[in-house]
């Protein structure tokens, strides 16, 4: 009866929506986990980049990358190496949950638009490189806006070097946000947002345009049916930490003295800084006044060396967790 079809087609849309969140959610997950897998792996890097880069690290001269491993190592011991990581990781799982579960929602989105609504593309890996940027940068400017204060925390924590006796300018996230709030007001949860939210947009768009190009350059063999061959989820896997590995290089070489300004914007009224800054341009001028074109790459041979594994650990182990997670849902 007609009263029976339409209960049928309600019960057909809640299922279809019920299955559709519980998938988001899914990516989302894969995407946390990856995200955090791969900063503990890379945090030491990660800290000695942000010493270079912020200079926060009291010697008057700069150091190498070498001596800046030493420095850490005497005066806050091996786990110096991982200071931050906890505020790293309360960041990135929503940061990056957000970025890999939203990129594939606005590729979803873009290529209905672009291909048609046909169903056949079950991933939408052969999007244009323009559209993979565009979802890219749209994924990386979406989870900055939400997890900004967290990653202003973080860049405190780990961009200074613990004083005299092993003492600590901030000693947690939740404690580096309270004390930023109440010394320097609410605002200052977001000072460097701007060159965030306008790094974001490339950043990921490259990262993830690159992986769109690789895939298209380099596509997956196919068997007889027209599925991957033999091994698909490790073949999957091995495509994504190469793609993913070059896809961070590329986009870190690009958009490093972007970083550099905002990590200074972000360092800036903190405990022991002095520089002071009225603006994106006041911050680019007075680097470039006082240091030269090279004050806007200090760290970056190491960013680079910690991208490729980053990244690569990143889209490897959300691609392995959603393998491994698509049978439950």
């Amino acid at each position: 009866s007609k009263t029976k079809s339409n209960i049928q087609r309600r019960e057909s849309v809640a299922t279809k929506a019920a299955h559709g969140a519980a998938d988001m959610t899914r990516r989302m997950v894969c995407g946390g986990l990856a995200g955090m897998i791969a900063k503990t792996a890379t945090n030491p890097l990660d800290r000695i980049r942000m010493l270079s880069q912020t200079g926060e690290h009291g010697s008057a001269s700069k150091l190498t990358p070498i001596q800046l491993f030493r420095s850490v190592i005497k005066n806050e011991g091996v786990l110096g190496l991982w200071a931050g990581n906890g505020a790293n990781l309360l960041r990135v799982f929503p940061s990056k949950s957000i970025v890999f579960s939203s990129n594939d929602f606005f590729r979803g989105t873009l290529g209905t638009l672009y291909f048609g609504n046909n169903g056949a593309r079950n991933e939408n890996e052969k999007l244009p490189w323009s559209l993979s940027f565009l979802a890219g940068g749209m994924s990386g400017m979406t989870a900055t806006a939400v997890t900004y204060p967290l990653d202003l925390a973080r860049g405190r924590i780990t961009g200074k070097l613990a004083g005299q006796g092993g003492k600590k300018h901030y000693k947690g996230i939740v404690n580096t946000m309270m004390i930023t709030a109440r010394e320097e007001g609410v605002k200052a949860l977001y000072k460097g947002i701007t060159p965030t939210l306008l790094g974001a947009m490339p950043y990921e768009g490259i990262k993830f345009g690159t992986v769109g190009i690789l895939e298209k350059l380099f596509p997956a063999e196919k068997n007889n049916q027209g599925n991957e061959g033999g091994g698909a989820v490790g073949n999957k896997v091995f495509r994504k930490l190469v793609f993913g590995g070059a896809g961070g290089v590329m986009a870190s070489i690009i958009t490093y003295p972007n970083d550099t300004v905002r990590r200074l914007l972000q360092l800036q009224g903190s405990k022991g800084t002095t520089d002071q800054f009225e603006g994106y341009w006041d911050c680019v001028r007075k680097s470039y006044a006082k240091f030269g074109v090279e004050r806007f790459y200090r760290g970056a041979l190491v960013n680079i060396v910690r991208m490729a594994p980053n990244t690569a650990i990143q889209f490897g182990s959300y691609e392995l967790l959603k393998q491994l997670s698509a049978s439950y849902f």
